[in-house]
């Protein structure tokens, strides 16, 4: 697994529905490292601070493997990794295969999986409709967030190195079937 993509996102209002909503979801890459601080990832918008960011979702991460899934069903859609409003966009990041509990290091950082990301409305703006919700929970591509145990810049091309497999967990799969 190698970071393919680091991305940041800044707060946006957007009318939805005639009610304004601040968001942090249009997340674009970067050319330049991002530190995973211990709460979050410095730089980054978190708006919602009782869903996103904190101790146990300080940083999100999405497959790369993912994208064409959801490009063959959104192929109009302004493609460019940060879609999910991940973080770190990551190749052969697999939810059927890691476990809560993983531990991780990461360029200077290390990270520990602690749970799937449970989609809301605000990934249906990014997608221009709120069918993707539906269509995300029905697939094990929900994207995996880390707490992160030493903080430390993150940048393309840093491998994703095993230190610890929790091996009585479950997978973050196996963890996203029971939210449904």
């Amino acid at each position: 697994m190698k970071v393919i993509s680091v991305n940041l996102g800044e707060k946006k209002v957007i009318n939805y529905k005639g009610k304004i909503v601040e968001t942090g979801i249009f997340k674009y890459p970067v050319n330049y490292p991002i530190f995973l601080g211990e709460e979050d990832v410095v730089n980054d918008a978190v708006i919602d601070r009782k869903y996103h960011g904190g101790i146990e979702k300080a940083v999100y991460a999405y497959s790369e493997n993912h994208y064409k899934y959801w490009k063959n069903i959104y192929p109009n859609l302004d493609w460019q990794y940060g879609m999910f409003g991940e973080n770190l966009t990551i190749s052969n990041l697999e939810e059927t295969e890691i476990k809560v509990g993983n531990q991780y290091k990461i360029g200077e950082s290390i990270i520990e999986v602690t749970k799937p990301r449970e989609p809301c409305m605000k990934l249906g703006l990014r997608f221009k409709t709120q069918k993707v919700l539906k269509q995300f929970w029905n697939s094990t591509k929900s994207g995996i967030y880390f707490k992160v145990i030493a903080t430390g810049n993150v940048q393309v091309g840093d491998q994703l190195i095993l230190l610890r497999k929790d091996e009585n967990s479950p997978t973050i799969a196996e963890v996203y079937e029971t939210k449904k």
